[in-house]
Parts: C-alpha cells; sequence; structure tokens
C-alpha cells in the first residue's frame, strides 16, 4: 500500500500555515469582539456528547481546514463561555486578547521555560514578573521568591510541601495544620496528597461575616500541644470563594508567629484586590505571610493556566525542590541563573511569565487597578439594588467582589425550605435558559445565588437584566406553589 498521501514530518507549506494561522485568529478576535452577543452556558449530556465525537483513531491524514471547521462549529461552542459579562459563578475568566496572543507565541515558538539554559529570557522574564508580584505584595524582592504554577491548586500544593520540609523535617507524624471552614478544596487536597492523615487537619469554623474565629483557632492550637501534637502550619484566606471573605491576616500573623507556625495564605481569588483604593487595608497583614498563593487567571485577568507562588525566601522553594540527575549536570549554571525546575515540581514547564509581562506592558498597572476598583464597585452598587427589593434578600454583603443572596419575598411567609426549593430552581431555570451562568451556594445553611464580579466588561445592565430574569422565575415559581 503507497503512503505518499502521510505527511511524516508534520508540515505544512508556508502558505498554508499562512492561511490556517490567519483563520485561527479571526476566529480568536470574532469571539473577543462578539461574545457578549452569545448565550454563555453550554448544555449537553454524556450521550449527546459521545454522539458527536466518538470516533475510530484518525489513522489517515483529513484536511486541516476539515478539521478546524469541525472544531469551530461543534467543539468550541459546547463550551461555556467563561469570559463573557454574564458569567457569573464560581470565579470568570475575564483573560484579555493580548495574553491570548502571547500564549500563542510561547506556544508557537515551544519555549521550555524550566530551565535557564533552554531559555535564559524565559527564565529572566519569570525573574522580572516574579519580582513585580514580590514588589505588590510587599515580600521584598531581595530574598524573595516565587514560581508559576499551572494555578492555585498547584500553587498551594508547591507552598505546602515546602512548609512541611522547613518545619516538620522527614517525620510530620504528629503535625498539625489549621484552616478555615472557608478555605478552598484545592487545600485540603493539597494535605491529602502530601501524606497527611484526617485526624492532622483542623477545620476552624468561622464567625457569622465568614471568618475565622481567633479564639477557636488559639483553642485548637493549645489543645493539641497539649495531647502531644506539633502545629506546624496555619493557612489563611485572602478572599474565600465562597464570600470573598479576607480573614483577620494580621491578627493569625500574629498568632503564628508566637506559636511558631508557617503562614501560608491562599489569595488566589482575593489577593488581586490589594491594587483597589482600599486594598491594602482590606488585606492587612498579607505581607507578613511565609508563603502567598495568588492567582493571575483570576483577578490580574489572565488566560487559563497561571497561577502563582511567592515566599519570602526563595532559597526555601530551591531547598525543597532541587534535584541533581546525572542528565541536567551541564545545565546548571551558576546560582544566579535561576533554574525554576528546581523551584517546584514540575520539570518540563511552559512559558507562563510571557503573557503576564505582555499584558502589564502593554496596559500598564493602573488599567488593572482600575478594572480591579471598578469590579468593588459594580458589587457594592449590585447590592444596593438588591437591598431596594422587596423580594430579595443580601445574605452575605459585597465583599472583593463577590455577593449572595437570595429570593426571599418580605410579604410572603414562608418557610427556609421552601426559600432554598425556590432559589435552587432559579439558578436551574436561568441556567436551561442559557442567559447567564448563575448558580447556587450554601452558606448557614440558606440556598442562596452567588455572583462574583471579577469581569470589567461586565456592566450593571448584564446583573439587572438577569436579576429581573431570575425574579420572574421566583414570581412564577411562586405563584404555581400557591396554585397548588
Amino acid at each position: 500500500m503507497k503512503e505518499d498521501h502521510l505527511n511524516p514530518k508534520l508540515i505544512l507549506s508556508k502558505d498554508d500555515m499562512t492561511q490556517y494561522g490567519y483563520t485561527i485568529i479571526d476566529h480568536i478576535v470574532e469571539h473577543f469582539d462578539n461574545q457578549d452577543s452569545k448565550k454563555p452556558v453550554a448544555i449537553a449530556t454524556r450521550e449527546e456528547m459521545d454522539n458527536l465525537l466518538t470516533e475510530d483513531i484518525p489513522t489517515d491524514p483529513t484536511d486541516a481546514n476539515k478539521v478546524l471547521d469541525f472544531v469551530m462549529k461543534e467543539i468550541i461552542p459546547q463550551s461555556t463561555i467563561v469570559s463573557h459579562p454574564k458569567s457569573f459563578s464560581f470565579v470568570p475568566g475575564p483573560s484579555n486578547y493580548i495574553s491570548a496572543m502571547a500564549d500563542t507565541i510561547a506556544t508557537g515558538f515551544n519555549i521550555f521555560s524550566g530551565g535557564w539554559a533552554a531559555s535564559p529570557a524565559a527564565a529572566e522574564l519569570e525573574i522580572l514578573t516574579m519580582n513585580w508580584l514580590l514588589e505588590i505584595f510587599g515580600f521584598g524582592t531581595k530574598k524573595g521568591g516565587g514560581i508559576f504554577t499551572s494555578g492555585g491548586s498547584m500553587a498551594n500544593l508547591t507552598a505546602l510541601v515546602t512548609a512541611r520540609r522547613i518545619k516538620c523535617g522527614d517525620d510530620f507524624s504528629k503535625s498539625v495544620i489549621y484552616l478555615s471552614d472557608q478555605a478552598h478544596s484545592s487545600n485540603i487536597k493539597a494535605i491529602k496528597v502530601i501524606g497527611f492523615k484526617k485526624s492532622q487537619i483542623r477545620i476552624i469554623p468561622t464567625d457569622l461575616e465568614f471568618k475565622m474565629s481567633l479564639n477557636k483557632l488559639k483553642n485548637a492550637i493549645a489543645k493539641d500541644r497539649l495531647q502531644g501534637l506539633e502545629p506546624f502550619c496555619m493557612i489563611a484566606s485572602a478572599g474565600t470563594t465562597n464570600t470573598g471573605t479576607v480573614d483577620p491576616l494580621d491578627e493569625i500573623a500574629k498568632i503564628c508567629t508566637n506559636e511558631k507556625l508557617w503562614f501560608h495564605i491562599d489569595g488566589a481569588y482575593g489577593g488581586a484586590a490589594i491594587l483597589a483604593d482600599n486594598g491594602k487595608e482590606l488585606l492587612k497583614g498579607i505581607e507578613k505571610a511565609d508563603s502567598l498563593t495568588v492567582d493571575p487567571h483570576k483577578w490580574f485577568f489572565q488566560p487559563y493556566e497561571m497561577g502563582c507562588l511567592l515566599v519570602k525566601d526563595h532559597n526555601w522553594l530551591s531547598g525543597t525542590f532541587s534535584e541533581k540527575p546525572e542528565y541536567l549536570r551541564d545545565v546548571e549554571g551558576n546560582e544566579s541563573e535561576i533554574n525554576f525546575y528546581d523551584h517546584g515540581i514540575q520539570l518540563t514547564r511552559r512559558f507562563r511569565a510571557l503573557k503576564f509581562y505582555m499584558s502589564l506592558k502593554t496596559f500598564g498597572l493602573n488599567s488593572f487597578k482600575k478594572a480591579i476598583q471598578y469590579n468593588i464597585e459594580l458589587t457594592e452598587q449590585t447590592e444596593n439594588i438588591l437591598r431596594k427589593s422587596s423580594k430579595w434578600e443580601v445574605i452575605s454583603p459585597a465583599t472583593l467582589a463577590v455577593i449572595n443572596f437570595r429570593y426571599h419575598p418580605i410579604d410572603k411567609n414562608l418557610s427556609e425550605k421552601e426559600i432554598d426549593i425556590i432559589n435552587q430552581k432559579i439558578s436551574e431555570k436561568i441556567m436551561n435558559s442559557r442567559e447567564a451562568l448563575l448558580v447556587t451556594t450554601v452558606l448557614l445553611g440558606q440556598v442562596v445565588l452567588r455572583m462574583c464580579l471579577i469581569n470589567p466588561r461586565t456592566t450593571i445592565t448584564h446583573i439587572t437584566e438577569t436579576i429581573e430574569q431570575c425574579e420572574l422565575y421566583g414570581d412564577a415559581l411562586l405563584s404555581l406553589e400557591q396554585a397548588n
């Protein structure tokens, strides 16, 4: 059988590459330019996706443009648009075009960003942008260090591995770690991954404002010490996912100093708020952490994937993760030439720093500051609208661009169970309409609707349209219930 139709060098002609590339860029530009007019929510069953996408392994070539057409018509539309102005749930990913193109450059040139020898410029750019972040968060650039990761989950994992080595050594059988009931689930996952048992984890209750209870934290530490255990690490939140709440960082820092605990702050969501007008006050004490997680792919408007871990002493990372296999002995360089594979878990690393560098250079830090300030004020404006309505109840007020509320008409004598059911159904109906991504969470045992408003292109009109639509659903559900 002849194989002349095969392409074993995996190449296209210059003209074909140009045409193909322009077509893809046209699709991306159209997405950024027109996404507001599209429905943000994608809904499909496993059966529907199996019917659409299941096929045998393609052993023979297919025309590149036909493959691209299929992807753009059948695959991309089946993904929720997290950068849509009506994407309110989880933590939206607003992104920006410059960073998207920077990722294209990094991928197109296939730059390896693990070690200095492979790409001095990539390593230096990560040092530079890391220093910018160290300066923003008051960590100091002389001793401080950090690493870009795939996201907050990997940043938290990297921090906890480092803390375990420094505070516990090889034996951590009696070590205990503390975090609140509002801490992000990635922290629990990281704790389990690095070998801690459930009995070594202390979940500290939060108060009515969803902040960690300092008294209960102190009591838990004291009790553990009396039982012969070894408290070693405290994880605080700077912007919880549920409510945007910031734990009392300054006070927790004092406890950690007195108790000789490693102080890690998970600021994956809320850390960027330090750029807001009153951000330093809101995040007071963040600079006292031993380690800090920040997610640029959240409120620094970067595309996925881009998390970040900052530490007070860069030697902590290299001391934890550096290995010297024989096959890398010729590329070690000197101490000033940082190999980032020695600062984290990954050896193979993509060039994440490029998108942060290019977008920050293009738009300027002041543009980022203004965008974050706008998000905070927009959420406060949303709270004012909800409080003026007789049909909505604010459960958790506007905090770092997160607000939680529920449909609860004041003139109706509804039970808590009825309110929960109605709000759950409101979310289901708005999602099924595909007009907005708006799901529920549970606060104080109540089912509530949660909005996270970090998209700088979301307007108050997008919000009021969604609230009005939810109100119509709520009214209809209430009428139906009363009729029955």
